[in-house]
């Protein structure tokens, strides 16, 4: 884990240590706002620049503002702009293909789950329209983690160190807002122009109800495929719309993965002694040199510490995550496999694609400190795939019922045991888990009250 806010060493022994034989990272992810690769110093010098411009001004520095926050999304928004450039709009064309791609997969999909469409519309979007359409998500992703680190910085510091502070902590406040903002703008920025669809991490980034494919980028994922781009096409816009499907009609999912992060940034902790220390020997007069500043945060004191807790709600999060990817590959597998010549090429591109380390996960693992196992993804979809030959389709999209009926991480490794438990009589729990709950409570309620009766 590299320094807040700051570019690592390329020399960084714990980078080393954590990447697998392919370069792609491995072990424990980092936590947002610590990934150190592609960190512009130029961005640092101007963000340094505009701290000195704000020093004469410190007794406001912590009044807030449209930038004011655990993360400057003004800055986030800049900075991905300029790296995606200008971008030409989408054509007539490009957007009636997207559409009658889309028509297309819906209807080979309705075949293969029980789940209705869930996109009222689906459109064409340029790398700025992604940008756009995702920030929404991105602030509810990213303010959790970035607000708990904000807040122990304040808390973790002794008495004496917050009274030599004083007005102080607001600029170290809105610095870390600018640190966190422009690490989060150039990944967006990079993202931007690499992503095919607006759930290509696996969750409903875009608006609620809307599909989106880009053309540009899909374009440039079709060269060296082989495969004719209409039927790419197809089969990234069925992707898409099963995903849609997932999140529209499980009402509980999008909310249970948001919540999940949360309780990911509920688990930070900081190094105090590592802060006391740091703050033992200070000079006031230092804080008013933005380059001491940056030097003070370099030295690490302000890392968060991988705690049990944390590791629980990712393991969690990754799982979930895992399900969802999983349960698409399979049904858009059995919608489009005997209609794509291609399907199962192109599904094993796409599995490919996320081993290697894709753009998607690498942003994920960055800002939100999340890394999706590509062994769990494969994993999920062979346990969909059995549940589908056991139980059927009905069987297998019912366990989306509930969120206490979905297989944990340790079904994945022994996927037997949980099949075993949907065929061999638990498959009445699917049909309403709410109605059984509620009529277990009634049993108590009512054993209570005649015990009460006869004493």
């Amino acid at each position: 884990m590299s320094n807040f806010g700051f570019h690592g060493s390329d020399e960084d022994p714990d980078k080393k240590k954590d990447q697998g034989g392919d370069g792609t990272p491995g072990g424990t992810p980092g936590g947002f706002g610590f990934g150190g690769e592609g960190f512009d110093p130029a961005a640092l010098g101007q963000m340094l620049s505009q701290f000195g411009q704000m020093l004469s001004g410190m007794g406001s520095a912590g009044a807030g503002g449209p930038a004011a926050g655990p993360v400057n999304y003004d800055l986030a928004k800049q900075l991905a702009r300029q790296q995606i450039g200008n971008v030409s709009p989408i054509s007539s064309g490009k957007s009636d293909a997207v559409s009658e791609a889309a028509h297309l997969a819906e209807l080979w999909l309705d075949g293969a789950t029980t789940l209705p469409a869930g996109a009222t519309k689906t459109v064409a979007w340029t790398a700025g329209d992604w940008l756009d359409n995702t920030m929404d998500t991105w602030k509810r992703l990213c303010d959790p983690v970035a607000e708990q680190i904000s807040g122990m910085w304040t808390a973790g510091l002794p008495p004496e160190a917050q009274q030599m502070a004083g007005p102080m902590m607001g600029m170290l406040t809105q610095m870390g807002g600018m640190a966190f903002g422009s690490q989060l703008g150039q990944a967006l920025g990079q993202l931007s122009t690499e992503v095919l669809t607006s759930t290509d991490i696996g969750i409903p980034l875009g608006p609620s109800g809307v599909a989106a494919l880009l053309p540009e980028a899909i374009a440039a994922f079709t060269e060296g495929l082989e495969q004719p781009e209409r039927e790419v096409l197809v089969f990234l816009a069925a992707r898409e719309a099963a995903h849609q499907r997932l999140y529209s009609h499980v009402p509980w999912l999008r909310q249970r993965v948001l919540a999940t992060v949360e309780e990911y940034a509920r688990g930070i902790r900081m190094d105090f002694s590592a802060i006391e220390e740091a703050a033992s020997g200070l000079d006031p007069s230092s804080l008013t040199d933005p380059s001491k500043i940056e030097e003070i945060l370099q030295q690490g004191a302000f890392e968060p510490q991988t705690t049990p807790e944390q590791k629980l709600a990712l393991e969690r999060l990754e799982t979930l995550l895992a399900l969802v990817e999983g349960w698409v590959e399979i049904v858009v597998s059995e919608a489009l496999g005997d209609r794509l010549p291609g399907a199962g090429a192109l599904g094993e591109t796409i599995r490919r694609r996320r081993a290697s380390g894709g753009p998607a996960e690498q942003t994920f693992a960055t800002l939100v400190g999340l890394e999706l196992r590509p062994r769990k993804v494969r994993e999920a979809s062979e346990l969909w795939r059995r549940l589908t030959t056991a139980a059927g389709i009905d069987g297998r999209d019912g366990v989306w019922a509930h969120p206490d009926l979905l297989p944990v991480s340790a079904d994945l490794d022994e996927p037997a045991g949980f099949v075993d438990g949907v065929v061999g009589g638990g498959t009445s729990s699917f049909d309403d888990p709410i109605a059984q709950l509620e009529a277990t409570e009634a049993q108590e309620k009512s054993e209570r009250e005649k015990k009460g009766e006869t004493e």
